[in-house]
């Protein structure tokens, strides 16, 4: 069964996306020696949280890093009504981090695990490298 993306809401794409994207930080963090599971969650937050995953999306943005169709899948994704609440930041930066995360389900939904692969390694890279910071 071959799966429409156009079809699936924002939040679906989000849903997926979390589960594409997580394990490259995973790997990630035990390749560069976090073993201890308080290290590793400490450390995937600087990742995974929805203030860097929006941090994140404004480098893409202010890079051309994205696609016109990743940036229709973004704003899909960032659209989208939740029913669920943020727990740690404002709801915009939630609503951005959901449009991010929409983005990895679309690449998985459409088979495209080299663009996956480059845009998290991208995303590490960015982590690793504190270029965050500079985000406005």
């Amino acid at each position: 069964m071959t799966v429409d993306y156009q079809q699936l809401n924002g939040i679906a794409l989000a849903y997926l996306g979390d589960a594409v994207y997580e394990p490259f930080i995973r790997q990630h963090l035990i390749e560069i020696g976090y073993t201890k599971p308080t290290k590793l969650h400490h450390h995937a937050t600087h990742y995974v949280s929805a203030k860097a995953q929006a941090a994140l999306i404004k480098r893409m943005q202010a890079e051309a890093i994205l696609t016109a169709t990743e940036t229709d899948v973004f704003k899909r994704g960032r659209n989208a009504k939740s029913h669920t609440s943020a727990k740690h930041t404002d709801v915009l930066t939630y609503r951005i981090s959901t449009g991010f995360e929409a983005i990895f389900g679309y690449l998985q939904l459409t088979a495209q695990p080299e663009r996956i692969a480059t845009l998290a390694n991208w995303c590490i890279t960015q982590v690793d490298e504190g270029r965050l910071s500079n985000v406005n």
